[in-house]
């Protein structure tokens, strides 16, 4: 079973900057990537970016240039530094993985989600 425990959430003033960090544990045999997805009320779960486990990122257009993402693939752990956060950036934010387990079925697992207000 794999475990996602994500941190880094709060309030911020638009224009401030906010860091999550999701760190992955049980066991598995390895992850391909991991991304972040938020979910504002009302609305559905949208990406924000992924990277895989080779480096590669990919971004939602909404917060290119303003969040970036980045990956610790000894510390299994993946982070969000968002700068420029704007109203409309409130969500709960969430951790994803996408790996291999032992028994070599595929996993996609999810963290418990942590709350971003943006004031105006």
């Amino acid at each position: 079973q794999v475990q996602l425990v994500e941190s880094g959430g709060g309030l911020v003033q638009a224009g401030g900057s906010l860091r999550l960090s999701c760190a992955a544990s049980g066991s598995f045999f390895s992850i391909s990537g991991m991304g972040w997805y938020r979910q504002a009320p009302g609305k559905q779960r949208e990406l924000v970016a992924q990277i895989s486990s080779a480096g590669n990122t990919n971004y939602a257009n909404s917060v290119k240039g303003r969040f970036t993402i980045s990956g610790d693939n000894a510390k299994r752990a993946v982070y969000l530094q968002m700068n420029n956060l704007k109203p409309e950036d409130t969500a709960v934010y969430y951790c994803n993985a996408d790996g291999v387990l032992y028994t070599l079925q595929d996993f996609s697992s999810w963290g418990q989600g942590t709350q971003v207000t943006v004031s105006s």
